[in-house]
């Protein structure tokens, strides 16, 4: 097992996921679209990851590969679970396991849907969705399991009496309560959110959010939050990472990250935030071009030809993340070769 800090829940190297695309009679893979391309990251225990960037970034690729619902190209991802501080900590190689063993590891891992309505059994009462991951994982005995649906609604909010209810007769905030207290059914260590409250509206997206961080110090939970709305990653998150075209340009605790951008992807990303004043104007950083085709893209650093700041050797120079301060990474060799000269 690889040595790594009792704070590390979950570390990600080098993870690429590469669709192939099939052409002609004999649908014969003619090229690749990039989707993951070389991400690496880690998660420590009890705090929330934002994964953030543009729609068809990757990012949801990267949760899907995570939870093993789809096989990566390459890399490798470990995690590392402790239920009791003064024993080792459990490993899992994620992408290594067998059938039985990925569904130990699903005790530990569970995803949060986008979309509540369609993640949801429409033929099945809210307590036949709650019973079925204590009967697949064998945690909770049958003549015990209604009692656990009971208190996993209560836990959400939610009313003992809907268990006997369908998902049609409950709200779109209801619903995703009810998938909230389904990933919370077999007591995970880690939640992938993906863009848990998008589909809601925006009033019930604040519920949602603050009841995230109720059972996060409850329960001690790590999240990897995925969104494109800047504003809700900076609530939640404590760690923000931004991705571009299937790979990461930018890791930095919150804080910094917000108030002092380094990447000019990052730093147009958030000029973009809509401020709720309308007497207060903002400077906004307006990317030229479109963001480029992820089966064929750019050579060298990937975001070159829409950088304001490019260089002719970005053209054709890989970029890697740096870390240019104390938990702070950007790959962008124009902002860490400043950032070294300032040392």
């Amino acid at each position: 097992m690889r040595q790594t800090s009792p704070d590390i829940l979950l570390t990600t190297r080098g993870l690429k996921k590469h669709f192939p695309i099939k052409t002609g009679m004999f649908q014969r893979p003619q090229r690749s679209v990039k989707a993951v391309d070389g991400v690496s990251l880690t998660v420590k225990r009890g705090e929330t990851l934002g994964l953030v960037g543009e729609s068809g970034c990757g990012k949801t690729t990267v949760g899907r590969l995570l939870l093993r619902l789809i096989t990566p190209t390459a890399g490798e991802a470990d995690m590392y679970v402790r239920r009791n501080p003064n024993t080792p900590p459990q490993h899992y190689s994620i992408f290594e396991l067998a059938k039985e063993e990925l569904r130990r590891l699903r005790q530990h891992i569970q995803l949060i849907f986008q979309d509540p309505y369609s993640s949801l059994n429409p033929r099945m009462t809210v307590a036949r969705i709650l019973a079925e991951p204590l009967k697949v994982h064998r945690l909770v005995p049958k003549a015990n399991r209604t009692d656990r649906i009971h208190e996993l609604l209560d836990v959400v909010g939610l009313n003992s009496n809907c268990a006997r209810r369908y998902p049609h007769e409950f709200s779109g905030g209801q619903r995703q309560r009810i998938g909230i207290a389904r990933a919370l059914a077999v007591e995970p260590d880690l939640i992938v959110a993906d863009e848990p409250v998008s589909a809601l509206d925006v009033s019930v997206q604040a519920q949602v959010i603050n009841l995230l961080q109720e059972l996060q110090d409850r329960f001690h939970l790590s999240y990897i939050f995925i969104s494109h709305d800047l504003g809700i990653v900076r609530h939640i998150s404590h760690r923000v990472a931004v991705m571009y075209l299937g790979q990461i340009v930018e890791i930095a605790d919150k804080q910094d990250l917000y108030t002092n951008p380094q990447h000019p992807y990052t730093q147009a990303l958030l000029s973009a935030i809509p401020i709720p004043d309308p007497k207060v104007k903002r400077k906004r950083t307006i990317l030229s071009g479109d963001v480029p085709n992820p089966a064929a893209p750019p050579s060298g650093c990937r975001f070159h030809t829409r950088c304001p700041i490019a260089q002719p050797e970005c053209v054709s120079r890989e970029q890697q993340l740096v870390e240019i301060a104390p938990g702070r990474s950007v790959s962008c060799h124009v902002v860490s070769g400043q950032a070294e000269s300032r040392k």
